[in-house]
């Protein structure tokens, strides 16, 4: 009795395409999208990205004649804003990407983060003083600061959907930064403890990033004494391309930076591909119907909104705390409008996306402009008129250069052109973004290995093997 194959839809069968696939070997496995684990080809997409911002800013380096010194600091401040941007992007994606929640006071809760870390590790002796306490608690106490105040805006806004509940998050963002800005906070005391935020001066605190970098790198965080183990690379790296310390320094708190991206990204996939997650999409999607499930949409939502916070606190941390200053003009809500664009460009409810969008975002369309300025400015004499007027008058007496000059000196403000001109091409184009089409898994295992029920049933009735 001859065994009957299972027919595909292509009308081929399941023996030839198990054949065609020990044929090809492992080079089909890299090179077939559709045969490579998605955590795999994550990391193809984003490294991809990163390859082309790259390959821009070396090529418009080496163009200029930058140094391998000034090459590499370039790559490592793009990396860095990329990084910051990509750890508030991801934090955004899961308020709005899935759970459809329209959160724009991102700048708020990274503003709380911030402030709280600087009150903490503030010493008690500075001109706006603090707590003085070493630099892990005043990040624990930023993220938690940031969590009861998500929660604390999540109350109010549990009844309230799409456009309503953007409107309250963006009112609780500026009361948040009105409240730092305020001239109460100037100087004051709690149980007899002197603090300050320095209103609108802002207040200085240790510096994150020299403090991070340097204890990674050196013994005992002393730059004069001996690398440590996890410095030594960089340190041998360092010194055979002949880099300054402070790229050194600044590389290490970027290493630190794009971990703790990885981590954001592993952990809030890991809470898409849950029961917890497929509930957050339920309520993206129509609440009432999972409501009427009887699921408890709102205590969902408000556990899903303070970890958003968290994350996004702790971006504040990291990106405006680096300095070692603060102020509140630092989360102003253009903060907001950068996140969602980045968000937008690489898709919403998509991780991968929510990272290369970051990614193009800082390098290709914010850093970009002001780079191309500096780089023209220092190889070419252009004359900058003070207005487009005299540019144009130029023009017409067949002088393009005055036009050309003041459009050099305008790039830092044209690149707000160039969000528009990107978003509507988006919304023409791609409307989902650069992976927003990319389909969400509603199991956590990879069904496309399980045999359909039928094909089961053959292997059996002929004498398969069941249960496998």
């Amino acid at each position: 009795m001859s065994r009957d194959v299972p027919v595909r839809c292509d009308g081929g069968n399941d023996s030839e395409s198990r054949d065609e696939e020990r044929a090809n070997g492992p080079t089909n496995f890299l090179l077939n999208g559709n045969a490579r684990p998605r955590w795999l080809n994550d990391i193809l997409i984003i490294g991809k990205a990163t390859v082309v911002v790259y390959g821009v800013f070396i090529g418009l380096g080496l163009a200029a004649g930058l140094d391998m010194n000034g090459i590499v600091s370039t790559l490592q401040q793009v990396t860095l804003l990329a990084a910051s941007f990509a750890l508030v992007v991801l934090a955004l994606n899961l308020h709005w990407g899935y759970t459809g929640l329209f959160n724009i006071g991102v700048a708020g809760f990274m503003a709380v983060g911030a402030y709280t870390m600087a009150l903490v590790t503030a010493a008690p002796d500075a001109t706006f003083p603090g707590l003085g306490l070493p630099l892990w608690v005043g990040v624990l106490a930023g993220l938690v600061a940031s969590a009861l105040v998500g929660f604390l805006v999540a109350l109010p806004a549990l009844r309230l959907r799409a456009d309503y509940f953007a409107i309250v998050t963006l009112a609780a963002a500026e009361v948040i930064r009105l409240v730092f800005n305020s001239s109460a906070l100037h100087e004051f005391s709690v149980l007899g403890v002197e603090l300050g935020t320095g209103g609108g001066q802002g207040m200085s605190f240790p510096n994150l990033r020299n403090t991070v970098s340097r204890e990674l790198l050196y013994v005992g965080g002393d730059p004069t004494a001996g690398p440590t183990l996890f410095g030594r690379p960089f340190m041998a790296v360092g010194d055979r391309l002949e880099l300054s310390p402070s790229v050194v320094e600044g590389w290490v708190y970027t290493v630190v930076l794009v971990a703790l991206v990885a981590f954001a990204f592993v952990v809030i996939t890991r809470i898409g591909n849950s029961p917890f997650g497929r509930m957050l999409k339920a309520i993206r999607e129509d609440e009432l119907v999972a409501r009427s499930l009887g699921k408890n949409t709102d205590r969902v939502k408000i556990k899903v909104f303070m970890l958003g916070c968290v994350f996004m606190g702790l971006a504040g941390i990291v990106w405006q705390g680096r300095r070692g200053y603060i102020d509140p003009n630092l989360f102003l809500p253009i903060i907001t409008f950068y996140i969602f664009i980045a968000l937008i460009i690489g898709g919403s409810g998509s991780n991968t996306g929510s990272v290369v969008g970051a990614f193009l975002f800082a390098g290709l369309l914010f850093e970009g402009p002001p780079f191309v300025q500096r780089i023209v400015d220092a190889t070419f004499d252009l004359p900058h008129p003070p207005t487009v007027y005299d540019g144009a008058v130029a023009l017409g007496d067949l002088d393009p250069m005055p036009l050309l000059g003041y459009a050099v000196g305008e790039l830092p403000n044209l690149r707000f052109v160039l969000f528009g001109a990107v978003l509507i091409a988006l919304m023409i184009y791609r409307p989902d973004g650069i992976l927003g089409h990319r389909n969400e898994p509603a199991s956590p295992i990879d069904l496309t290995k399980e045999r359909a029920p039928r094909e089961r049933e053959h292997a059996v009735a002929d004498g398969g093997e069941e249960d496998e």
